[in-house]
């Protein structure tokens, strides 16, 4: 392939390099502690953007269970009342379980069930959960997430 080819075609690693580099950047605004009044609107949907970019990888169906097992561990982690345990307490029980999605993560990447993008998005926003307040923004940013991700990936 001659260097005029490359230029005018589209080179993989470098589309994929540049993604990546996108999203590293959005997930800088990205803080749970503190959200910014763009959190759950701009950032989650700049974030679907990119998300929704490769069309090989990220289907609509396996992100939603990502998704769906963070809203679990948010109902298990601030149910009302059981056992006598406060929501913090629930949440120190089930952190590692939680951070965990991150393997599934990387295992879904290894089959190539999702890319190096949504698995840096999950891995920050994971990263973030601390108590029982940081764990509700971060499933909000995924509902968010979610319902942007929809436009960008209709089907």
């Amino acid at each position: 392939m001659s260097n005029g080819q490359r230029r005018r075609g589209r080179q993989p690693g470098r589309d994929r390099d540049r993604q990546s580099a996108k999203i590293l950047s959005l997930t800088e605004e990205i803080n749970f502690k503190n959200p910014s009044p763009r959190l759950f609107d701009d950032v989650a949907r700049q974030a679907a953007r990119i998300v929704g970019q490769d069309r090989g990888r990220n289907k609509n169906t396996q992100i939603r269970r990502f998704y769906d097992e963070l809203v679990m561990w948010d109902m298990r982690v601030n149910q009302v009342v059981r056992e006598g345990k406060e929501p913090a307490q629930r949440l120190k029980e089930y952190l590692p379980f939680i951070r965990m999605m991150n393997a599934k993560a990387a295992y879904a990447d290894g089959r190539k069930l999702v890319d190096e993008n949504f698995k840096e998005l999950l891995r920050k926003c994971l990263q973030q959960v601390e108590d029982p307040q940081t764990l509700r923004h971060c499933r909000t940013f995924f509902e968010a997430f979610m319902g942007f991700y929809k436009v960008e990936r209709p089907n």
